[in-house]
């Protein structure tokens, strides 16, 4: 009986698992393109290159209170019209100045879910239904978080001001918010 080298056994080993993966490859590529195409598009990070704000499309956007004091507030607004400037949002930016903030439209509409990775300062997400009103607000959202900060419900917009200013203004779930995009 002959005897394989050690390094020949080896060399065997490796040949066989490779014809293995190579046999099981064919079947694993729909599940892998699959997995692919259903991950949340937030777990890629920022994918395309950091566009300046300056860049941004602007709205007005208003939120007529309905509680006691009834007044409307008014916010000058990045929108974030592309899937690209939705993916970027407000990352980087260090201070959101009262007043201001970015809309991120919902279309089609659909629950959706955020986080705050490469956001260095808290902000506050409004969650405005398909009716324009105000369904979900999260106060204060964690720096660099990545949890996912969910509207748990199907919504028409987002907006993402500066941390406390929801509170500040007396902002509540019910609020009526109105903006006009061209399109």
């Amino acid at each position: 009986m002959i005897r394989a080298s050690r390094g020949a056994s080896r060399r065997g080993w490796a040949l066989q698992a490779a014809r293995g993966l190579l046999a099981v490859l064919p079947l694993m590529a729909p599940l892998l393109a699959s997995a692919l195409l259903t991950t949340p598009s937030r777990v890629a990070a920022q994918s395309a290159p950091i566009e300046d704000l300056a860049h941004f499309p602007r709205t007005r956007v208003e939120v007529h209170s309905s509680g006691k004091s009834a007044e409307t507030h008014t916010f000058d607004m990045w929108v974030a019209n592309t899937p690209a400037r939705s993916e970027q949002g407000l990352m980087f930016v260090t201070e959101i100045p009262a007043g201001q903030g970015m809309i991120f439209p919902v279309d089609p509409p659909h629950v959706m879910t955020m986080w705050m990775k490469n956001c260095p300062s808290s902000m506050d997400m409004v969650f405005v239904s398909t009716k324009g009103r105000i369904s979900k607000i999260i106060a204060r959202a964690k720096p660099e978080s990545e949890d996912t900060l969910s509207s748990d419900n199907v919504v028409g917009a987002v907006l993402e001001i500066g941390p406390g200013e929801a509170e500040r203004l007396h902002l509540q779930v019910g609020d009526a918010v109105s903006w006009s995009l061209s399109k």
